[in-house]
C-alpha cells in the first residue's frame, strides 16, 4: 500500500524545490509523475515556481469546488495514454489550500489507487492558525516531515509573518498571495512574539 506524505515547513524552507527534486528523481528512473497545485496559488499561473529559479508546469490545478479524485483520474488517464505507463507518484504543492475533503481524496489516491502522494505546504497562516488542508493532513497523513528554515536571528523558524509595505500585520484575510505590497517572512517564536507585541492572534 502506498502512503500519503505531508512535508511541511515555514515559508522559504525549500518545499517547492524539494517537490521538483522529487519529480526529477522519479523521472530519472523513467517513472511518470503528476504535479498538481490549488488554483489559490497564483504564483507562476499553472506552474510550480521555486525560489531558486526552477519552474515546471503542473499537470492539473485544483479549485476548492473540484472533486479531486475526478480531476486526478482524468489526468492519470491522459498520462497513461501519452506514455503507455501508469503514474508512479502524485506530487502536490501548496497543499494547505486544499479543502479537508480534497485531502481525504489524497489519502484515497494513496491507499485505494496505490500511488504515493507527496504533499508539500505550510501548516499555519500569518496569525499562527492552521490552514484547513494542513490540519487535515496532520490527522490523516501516514508520514509527517518538517522541512526546516531559519529565522533572521538564526533560530529555527516556526511562523510565517505577513508584511504589507514592509510593516508587520497580524490581522486580515487568511490568504493573500504575494504581490507588490504583500510579502512574508519566516520567524522563530521569539521574533514573532517580539513583532506582535507578545500576541498570538
Amino acid at each position: 500500500m502506498a502512503k500519503l506524505y505531508f512535508r511541511y515547513g515555514a515559508m522559504n524552507s525549500g518545499k517547492s524545490t524539494a517537490l521538483l527534486q522529487a519529480a526529477y528523481n522519479y523521472e530519472e528512473r523513467h517513472q511518470n509523475v503528476l504535479l498538481a497545485k490549488p488554483d489559490t496559488d497564483t504564483k507562476g499561473d499553472d506552474a510550480i515556481v521555486s525560489r531558486l529559479g526552477v519552474t515546471r508546469a503542473v499537470d492539473f490545478v485544483v479549485a476548492p469546488t473540484d472533486d479531486l479524485l475526478e480531476v486526478f483520474t482524468a489526468a492519470r488517464a491522459g498520462a497513461v495514454e501519452a506514455t503507455g505507463s501508469d503514474v508512479a507518484c502524485l506530487l502536490v504543492d501548496e497543499v494547505q489550500f486544499f479543502t479537508p475533503r480534497q485531502v481525504d481524496d489524497l489519502l484515497r489516491v494513496a491507499v485505494l489507487e496505490n500511488i504515493p502522494v507527496l504533499a508539500y505546504g505550510i501548516r499555519t497562516d500569518f496569525r499562527t492558525r492552521a490552514f484547513a488542508g494542513a490540519e487535515r493532513l496532520f490527522e490523516v497523513a501516514h508520514s509527517l516531515e518538517e522541512l526546516k528554515t531559519i529565522c533572521r536571528c538564526g533560530r529555527k523558524a516556526m511562523f510565517n509573518a505577513r508584511l504589507i509595505d514592509g510593516r508587520y500585520v497580524f490581522d486580515g484575510d487568511q490568504v493573500a498571495i504575494e504581490g507588490a505590497t504583500v510579502t512574508y517572512e519566516p520567524l522563530c517564536a521569539a521574533c514573532y512574539l517580539d513583532e506582535s507585541g507578545g500576541v498570538l492572534a
